[in-house]
Parts: C-alpha cells; structure tokens; sequence
C-alpha cells in the first residue's frame, strides 16, 4: 500500500505535459513575419540603412512579443503551468507595451515620411486605418485572453487570435502580395492577403477538427471578426477616413 501511495504521489509531482501544437503554429507565425519583414530588417541590421527611431523600438518590441509567445506556449507544452502563469502576468505588461507602442510609430513613422516628401499626405492618412485596426484586433482578443485566463481552453486560442491579429503587416509584406497591392486594392488581392493572413488560424481550425472532433467556436468567433477587420482598407482610401487621418496626423506635421 504505501508503494501505491508513493507512486501516485510522484505521478502528482510530474508536469502534465501538453501537445507541442500551440509552440508549432506559434514558430509558423513568427516564420510569416520575417519573411515579411526580413528584407527591412536586412536593410537595418545588415546594410546600415537609417530607420526612424519609433521604427526600431516597434520592430524590437514586437519581435520581443513572439519570443515570449513561443516561451509560453514551451512552457505549457511542458506542463510549467505555475511558471507559465507567473510569466504571462509580465506578458500582460508586455502586451499593454505593444498597444502603446504600436501607436506610437503608426501615428510618428506616417508623419516622418511626409515630412522627408516620401509619402503623400493621403497616402500617411490612409495607413492610420490599418494601424488602428491592428491595435484594435490584438488589443480586443489579447484583453479576452487575459479575461479568460483561469480557463485554458479559452485562454490559449484568444491569445493564438491575438497574436495573428499583429501578422497583418508582415504578411502584405511579402513580396508577391506587395506586388500585387502595387496594382490598386481590389476583392482579388484582399482575398489573397486574407488568406495568407489567416493561415494560422486555419491551421489551427484544423487541428480542432482532427483532435476534438470539432472546431472551437472561439476561432469561428475569431475569424469571423478578423475577416470582418479588413474593411478598413476600403474605408482607408474614403474622403471621410483620410480628412479624418490627415486632422489626427497635422500636430505631427
């Protein structure tokens, strides 16, 4: 008898390990990324080629926010939930410091480059929508996330929403959806960004289906929100968007 209570006692004591799938499709994001934003950070690191100083602390902050999601989703695979927990209450820090700034270089970097006579004022109004957008999306999954923390399953695909939301930039970096937005905005090249965007999220709509059977109706909430976000590029390119943009970008200026 006392074996057996020995043996559950140490069973009690071992990490309940998890599927590695969150840390898998956390790597796949932030693979998007770079190769969305690898040139530039060529040009920078490489090169030597000038950035405006918000560009920098934004490109280090939002690198800084993959590396702690790749941790944290190494962590809970490993079972280190008391870790995990102790982490993600300075990730919510961390994420209240990519919101702030986040706005900070898209409301500074439009107004730099219209003021060197890079960008068009229009052009400068136009791009608040995305960024806006983005801090909206990240900021409303990342704050469900925090507010579902005690229960995993919620937990886990909010922040996953939350971190696709800030990819948006990344993937319309990529070359071959760059060059077709060279072209003008039209349904075929939203569809294409969308897609590409939206990836990770189907990747992980699939593994729902093979492993429970079913899909969440968080990612189905999720991807319909974010689907719904890309709005913002027809309403970028209205008169009322950019008098809008070109008022909030003028003490810049």
């Amino acid at each position: 008898m006392s074996t057996t209570l020995e043996d559950h006692a140490l069973l009690r004591s071992r990490p309940v390990r998890r599927p590695w799938f969150y840390t898998g499709v956390s790597v796949l994001i932030t693979i998007i990324v770079l190769a969305g934003f690898g040139p530039a950070l060529y040009e920078s690191l490489v090169l030597g080629v000038p950035r405006h100083w918000a560009i920098h602390v934004h490109a280090a902050v939002f690198l800084g926010w993959l590396a702690l999601l790749i941790g944290q989703t190494v962590l809970a695979a490993r079972g280190q939930i008391a870790l995990h927990r102790r982490v993600g209450n300075l990730g919510i820090a961390y994420g209240i410091a990519v919101v702030i700034l986040g706005l900070v270089a898209g409301f500074v970097v439009p107004a730099t480059y219209v003021k060197a006579g890079t960008w068009p004022l229009d052009r400068a109004a136009s791009f608040l929508a995305t960024i806006f957008g983005d801090m909206v999306l990240f900021g409303g999954f990342f704050g469900a996330a925090i507010a579902y923390r005690g229960r995993p399953e919620l937990h886990k695909r909010l922040m996953l929403l939350a971190a696709i939301a800030l990819i948006l930039p990344g993937v319309a970096r990529l070359w071959f959806i760059e060059a077709m937005f060279a072209g003008g905005v039209s349904a075929r090249v939203l569809g294409v960004l969308v897609f590409v965007w939206l990836v990770p999220l189907l990747v992980a709509m699939a593994y729902d289906l093979a492993t429970a059977r079913r899909i969440h109706p968080v990612y189905w909430i999720g991807a319909a929100i974010s689907v719904a976000s890309i709005g913002r590029f027809p309403l970028a390119q209205t008169d009322l968007w950019r008098g809008f943009g070109r008022a909030v970008l003028a003490p810049l200026l």
